[in-house]
């Protein structure tokens, strides 16, 4: 069975073990310093960053992030679902699954109107759940980054 919980300090050496698997999938290498802040603030309760771990007969092997923000929309607030990772050998048990499920859990009691994600046109693997659990929305992602 899969216990999924709230981030907490202890976390900090497995979530970095996570963090660094995912940015490796997406080929991405975020400063560590940048992964600092970031750690800081999913533990902050007045940030609105939110992060959740999945254990896995008793090791951590899966983690999710999602940050609450404004609509123009709804009164509600949107839960942006911006990183979800799970180990390669823990993969195929519903771990995915349920950290998404998770998201929804404390979206909704957060006062959430709706969880949306985005995922890499190549992750075929990933779509084939989250096309059961969801629904597409049909949009395109546009972006330009900000050099500071």
């Amino acid at each position: 069975m899969t216990l999924v919980r709230s981030l907490a300090p202890a976390d900090h050496d497995d979530w970095l073990r996570l963090w660094r698997g995912y940015q490796a999938f997406y080929k991405a290498d975020i400063p560590d310093a940048v992964s600092s802040t970031i750690f800081a603030r999913l533990l902050d309760p007045q940030e609105p960053m939110h992060g959740l771990v999945a254990i896995l007969d008793g090791v951590t092997v899966g983690l999710t992030h999602w940050i609450a923000h404004r609509s123009c929309w709804t009164e509600g607030d949107y839960a942006y679902l911006q990183d979800l990772f799970v180990e390669e050998a823990a993969r195929g048990r519903k771990v995915a699954r349920r950290l998404i499920e998770a998201v929804y859990e404390a979206a909704g009691a957060a006062g959430c109107a709706r969880v949306y994600w985005l995922t890499h046109e190549t992750n075929r693997d990933a779509m084939l759940l989250y096309d059961r659990i969801a629904e597409r929305s049909g949009f395109i992602q546009y972006r330009k980054i900000i050099d500071r």
